[in-house]
Parts: C-alpha cells; sequence; structure tokens
C-alpha cells in the first residue's frame, strides 16, 4: 500500500460547520475552515452551513440543527465537528454532550496549527500562552471527571471542586511565567532594534494574509531559504535579513512576519506582540496579497484591521499584488503599477508573480525611491533647528 494513503487515511474525519449570521465576510463554501483543518491534519469529509439572526445561547445553533448534524455525522463516520466561528465554553460543552462527539471552533484549530507550526524559541512560548489563555476558560470541560464530585455533612465541597481550583492555579502560574519570559525576549528585541537604529536601518516588513506568498516574496528577494509552501501559515517565526539596493549604496532590512487571518483570535495577537513589533517598528510596509483570491478586497481589509490592534496602521505600504500568473487573462491588469485607494489614501501598488519573478525589479526600484525619499526628510529633519536657529 502506498504510505501517502495511510497517512490520509489517519486523519480524523470532520464535520465542518459554518453559520451565517448575516455578515459580509461569511464563507458560504467553508473554503479556508477547510484548509485550516486540512492544515491541522484533519479530513473534512462534509460541510454543512445555516442562516440564524443571532446564535442559540446554549447550543450555537439551535437544537434542530444539532439534531442534523448528529444524525449526518452518524451516517458519515464523523470522529470530530469543527465550527467556523467561535464558541463559548459553555456552547462547546452542551454540543458535545447533545453530538456526543468531540466539537471545537476556529480558535482553538489556530492554536493547533500555531503549535505545529512554531520553531523558535519566541514562538513556541508565545503560541503556548495563547493556548494556555484559551484553556483557562474551558477547565469545566476538558477535565469531565471534574464533574463527579462528592460532598457530605461538613464538607465544604467536593474533591473535583478543590482539583479545579488546583488546574486553575497550575494553568495561572504558567501564564504568569511565559509573560516574563516573553518580557525578556522583548528586551532582546528591542536592543537589537537599537543597534540598527543605531546603523541607521532602513526596516522594511513583509506583512499580509496567510498563503499570500510572503516567504516566497522574501525569498525572491534576499536569496534567502524561508521555508515556503502553499498552505496556510508556512511560517510563524519573524525572519530578517539584508537587503542591498545598489541605487543608493545601502543595505536595507527585510523582515518576513506571521501571515494574518480572518478572526484571528485576540490571544494570538497579544501573544505574538513580539514577533508582530517588526511591523511596528518597520519604516515601510510590504502589504502582500493574494491577487488570484476572489476574497483578496476582504483579505485586505482584514489586514488593516489587524495592523491598527497593534499600532501600524499609520506605517507607509506599498501594496503587492502577488499570484498574477494565477489570474485568468481577463482578470489582468492594464498596468503593473498604479494607485490603490487604500482606506481614503492612494497607496502604491504593483503587481508581481513571486514564484515567476515577475515584477520584483519594479518593487526594487520601488524600494530604491521610498529610501532616498526617507533620507532626504531626514536631511530636512536634521536642517531644520539650524535653519530656525539661524532665523532667530
Amino acid at each position: 500500500m502506498n504510505p501517502l494513503q495511510l497517512v490520509e487515511s489517519s486523519r480524523t474525519p470532520t464535520l465542518l460547520v459554518g453559520v451565517d449570521f448575516g455578515l459580509p465576510h461569511f464563507d458560504s463554501k467553508l473554503e479556508e475552515l477547510g484548509l485550516l483543518a486540512q492544515t491541522a491534519g484533519l479530513d473534512p469529509v462534509a460541510r454543512m452551513t445555516c442562516k440564524r439572526r443571532a446564535p442559540d445561547a446554549a447550543l450555537f445553533i439551535g437544537s434542530g440543527k444539532a439534531d442534523e448534524i448528529k444524525e449526518l455525522a452518524h451516517q458519515l463516520g464523523v470522529q470530530e465537528i469543527l465550527f467556523d466561528q467561535n464558541l463559548s465554553p459553555a456552547q462547546q460543552r452542551n454540543l458535545e454532550r447533545h453530538l456526543e462527539l468531540p466539537v471545537n471552533d476556529r480558535t482553538l484549530l489556530i492554536l493547533q496549527i500555531f503549535s505545529q507550526r512554531a520553531r523558535s524559541h519566541e514562538g513556541k512560548l508565545q503560541v503556548e500562552l495563547a493556548r494556555l489563555q484559551y484553556l483557562s476558560t474551558r477547565l469545566v470541560r476538558r477535565w469531565s471527571h471534574l464533574e463527579r464530585q462528592s460532598g457530605g455533612i461538613g464538607m465544604r465541597g467536593g474533591p473535583g471542586e478543590t482539583q479545579i481550583e488546583l488546574d486553575r492555579r497550575m494553568i495561572g502560574d504558567n501564564i504568569k511565567r511565559i509573560k516574563e519570559r516573553l518580557v525578556k525576549v522583548k528586551r532582546q528585541r528591542q536592543t537589537q532594534r537599537r543597534q540598527r537604529d543605531r546603523r541607521d536601518a532602513f526596516n522594511i516588513s513583509l506583512v499580509g494574509y496567510t498563503n499570500a506568498g510572503k516567504s516566497t516574496l522574501f525569498n525572491a528577494l534576499v536569496k534567502a531559504r524561508a521555508y515556503a509552501a502553499d498552505q496556510l501559515f508556512a511560517t510563524l517565526d519573524t525572519t530578517t535579513r539584508q537587503l542591498y539596493l545598489g541605487e543608493v549604496g545601502r543595505m536595507v532590512s527585510l523582515s518576513d512576519t506571521v501571515g494574518f487571518i480572518r478572526d484571528l483570535p485576540h490571544g494570538l495577537v497579544d501573544a505574538f506582540q513580539a514577533t508582530l513589533q517588526e511591523a511596528v517598528d518597520a519604516d515601510l510596509l510590504l502589504h502582500v496579497v493574494d491577487f488570484s483570491s476572489p476574497d483578496h478586497v476582504e483579505q485586505i481589509a482584514q489586514v488593516q484591521r489587524v495592523l491598527a490592534e497593534i499600532g501600524a496602521s499609520e506605517i507607509p505600504q506599498i501594496l503587492i499584488f502577488n499570484k498574477l500568473d494565477a489570474v485568468s487573462d481577463d482578470g489582468q491588469p492594464v498596468a503593473l503599477q498604479d494607485m490603490y485607494d487604500l482606506e481614503g489614501i492612494q497607496t502604491p501598488r504593483v503587481f508581481i508573480s513571486a514564484q515567476k519573478g515577475l515584477g520584483l525589479s519594479l518593487i526594487r526600484q520601488m524600494l530604491v525611491d521610498h529610501v532616498q525619499s526617507a533620507k532626504l526628510l531626514n536631511l530636512a529633519d536634521d536642517n531644520f533647528p539650524l535653519s530656525h536657529e539661524a532665523g532667530a
């Protein structure tokens, strides 16, 4: 038997569920959730969507739809139910009791992928922090044996209650310890940035929706060997290399950061603050967009939301519309370089294919122009106090 078939057959059969609450970004085909599930090692065997005005307080989807899911899961031999939206601890617990199957949500799925992909010491710490923060609200559900409590005369509570308190205290201690270690990592990064600032470094960060091709572009620009693959969250850890721009005779610092995604858990945004700090401290952002995706406009908006959340929305951007080779002839742009209205700001845009090497010279020239403009601006700022004093 083919070894690849053994790997595929070992994946957990999973039913994907999405609920349309009338929001504009609802993925009716659950394509992104399916890619996330495959990335995490699951096997999506079926998809089910439904519409509701608001989530059901107990079961999120209501008892009628829950019965449909239970019947379909039984027919298909499904071993896990995966929701595209985030569930409350109570909803998750109630669904598992009703469906008699493990139920997980989008947040835990992303956490699992991040846990699998983190390589650096800092990345592993950040993932573990986010995972513990998530589990801290789900102690009762995750440790079902705690529900079997005993009590009696003269007893303040059963051993189950005591165990919950111990587990909560243990998780709290671990969270505190990891946060302290991340503070030290952040100090080390700040020291590295100060060293770069003393060298008058120009810092550029690649940002964008996951699987937009950031790492492929990074490798093409700096001839690096950062891991790149056609999958969600192929890389998590920030990689920084030097890029030489001969036209201005200087090196610039280029960083490849973690990809963003719709409904990125706030715990992950907070936990990855040290990694995303590379984007916050950048002089220029290269916002990479998957031009071949039908949802690329919404993906741009999602990235902008995260940039605003981490305090990087005011940094100048260049929009890199990537994967031009995957776009049909009818969808090809009139020009490879133009301006794009990004939240009311005219932003330079370039169309490229990082995989094919198309448009890289345009990016380099745009980087040269930005570095020269920054240099002129710095010279003007340095001369202003002298001219001001002379005028006085």
